[in-house]
Formats: C-alpha cells, sequence, structure tokens
C-alpha cells in the first residue's frame, strides 16, 4: 500500500479512516530535495580554490606547516 501524508511539527498525520496497529513497522522514504547536502555540495565553492600549492604536500605537510625535514 502506498499513501501520501504531511507532516506537521515533527509529526505525521495518517489520512482519515487509515489505522495502523501499535507496531506497524512503515517504510518512509524522504525526498532528495529535503535531504541535507553532501560535504562536496557545501564546499563545492572552495574545491580547486587553491592552485599555487606544492605538489607534495600531502606528504610533507609537516615541512611546510612546522618547519620539520621532508619525507
Amino acid at each position: 500500500m502506498t499513501c501520501t501524508v504531511k507532516s506537521a511539527g515533527g509529526k505525521l498525520t495518517l489520512p482519515a479512516g487509515l489505522e495502523l496497529p501499535d507496531g506497524t513497522e512503515v517504510q518512509l522514504t524522504i525526498p532528495d530535495s529535503l535531504a541535507p547536502p553532501s560535504f562536496a555540495e557545501r564546499y563545492a565553492a572552495y574545491i580547486g580554490a587553491a592552485e599555487d600549492l606544492p605538489a607534495d604536500l600531502a606528504a610533507n605537510l609537516d615541512h611546510y606547516l612546522h618547519g620539520h625535514r621532508k619525507l
């Protein structure tokens, strides 16, 4: 069975005449438009912003931050 319900105050209201016994499991599908944005979507404006970084930055981060010896 499929039905459409509306939320109000964080609660779902079933259509009139539809009663479910206590403990009935239901499956809820939330539209993608309501899902929170992914990490990449939140920071899309910053991806690729730094173009002049050293090629070995990931391997030698401590060198560039703290002056340690390079690997």
